[in-house]
């Protein structure tokens, strides 16, 4: 029988033990959160600067567009191997070795010279793509029943610095004398604070590391031959697509429709703010629903009214179309980001998906901005262009619907 010095020895270590695992879960949201911030504000920091970094290092305007092209290449060329290296490695080693790398990959892109810019940005590309995939597992893994908050939180997280990013590019390099290679490489102070908040989940006990096998659903299932899977992986790549096209031709489509540079560029920050509120609440909701039909269905009407007011509205409700679209844009984005948890049965399988996803859903985003390019070239006008983002979005709801169906992965017909 124990003594009372040693029952109060033991609440004292259990006590500890309390404060302990709460101190390590309050570091893994502010991780989280950091994380998140370093998965577009490296990338989005770059478009500003294309004419500064050709003119500096004497690149073509072709060699330029793959400096923002490189990195959606190595999302789709890496993701689907991401899960195995998380089993392998550990989820929170393996982002922790990413994050590494990606403050190597920022600093050795910040260079001066052609070749150490596009080594480095496939570096980051690399370590980026890693926790674009493990992120969703992770936070299914760590908070089952947070998953909406959590992943609201992480959207707004990145799409956030992803436009102060792309905002203050040009007043670093400029306004603050810095150059494109300071603007660039002062995300690395980013990306080292995220290693900073990461480093303590190393040091914490196991904590469900074996989640996916204390499951009672834990039977293989190939991701890649599920319908389901497929659906959640074309709706990520249609609105990874959309998004995209908004973001490289929005302005010109602007223009051409008779607003000025300086507006146009304003009209896409618009754009990018008016969608992230929706990509907090969005998450939010669909993890209190058991399907996300409805939510699929609004966010279709959105694109297509939005899109329909760019092609045959006037001038003066042009504004009004661009906040719609980012509105639609925020529920769609959100909504892809959560499918990766709802529609899977553990965070092993959350991770496959994510992978899956991704890798197409990256080269879809990948192939949307040249192809929306073409077909201008072609026709010489955006309505063309324009009709194909109805189509897309009309794809993108067809698709949501079976995406945002009650269903798991393996146990859907």
């Amino acid at each position: 029988m124990s003594s009372p010095e040693q029952l109060l020895q033991q609440q004292d270590e259990i006590s500890s033990t309390g404060i302990r695992k709460q101190a390590t879960l309050w570091f893994m949201i502010v991780g989280i959160i950091f994380i998140a911030a370093n998965l577009r504000a490296p990338l989005t920091s770059v478009g500003p600067l294309v004419s500064l970094i050709r003119e500096n290092v004497h690149i073509s305007n072709t060699l330029a567009g793959l400096i923002t092209t490189v990195p959606l290449i190595a999302f789709a060329l890496l993701s689907p191997f991401v899960p195995k290296l998380g089993r392998k490695y550990g989820v929170e080693r393996l982002i922790l070795i990413s994050l590494i790398f990606l403050v190597i990959g920022i600093a050795v892109r910040s260079l001066s010279g052609a070749l150490t810019l596009y080594v480095g940005t496939a570096v980051l590309g690399f370590a980026i793509t890693i926790c674009n995939v493990l992120l969703p597992s992770l936070i299914k893994r760590e908070f089952p029943q947070q998953m909406g908050t959590m992943t609201g939180v992480y959207s707004v997280s990145m799409n956030l610095c992803g436009a102060i990013a792309s905002g203050i590019s040009i007043p670093l390099a400029v306004g603050a004398g810095m150059n494109w290679q300071g603007a660039l490489g002062v995300w690395g102070i980013l990306s080292v604070i995220s290693i900073l908040f990461w480093v303590p989940q190393l040091k914490a006990p196991a904590r469900l590391a074996a989640v996916a096998n204390s499951s009672g659903h834990n039977h293989q299932v190939n991701i890649w031959r599920s319908p389901l899977a497929w659906q959640v992986t074309l709706f990520m790549g249609i609105q990874s697509a959309i998004f995209y096209v908004l973001v490289a031709w929005l302005p010109e489509i602007l223009k051409d429709q008779g607003i000025s540079s300086s507006q146009s560029g304003w009209f896409l920050s618009v754009l990018i703010m008016a969608s992230l509120p929706f990509a907090f609440i969005v998450p939010v909701m669909a993890g209190r629903m058991s399907s996300q039909r409805l939510l699929v269905v609004i966010t279709t009407i959105l694109l297509l009214t939005g899109t329909l007011g760019l092609l045959y509205s006037s001038i003066q409700l042009l504004l009004f179309w661009v906040i719609i679209l980012g509105i639609g844009a925020g529920f769609a984005f959100g909504l892809s980001m959560m499918f990766f948890g709802l529609r899977t049965q553990n965070a092993h399988q959350a991770a496959e998906l994510s992978g899956m996803a991704q890798s197409i859903g990256y080269l879809l985003a990948a192939m949307g901005p040249a192809l929306i390019g073409y077909l201008h070239d072609a026709s010489h006008s955006w309505s063309v262009p324009l009709l194909i983002l109805v189509g897309a979005s009309l794809l993108l709801g067809i698709v949501g619907l079976g995406a945002g169906r009650n269903q798991f992965i393996g146990s859907a017909k």
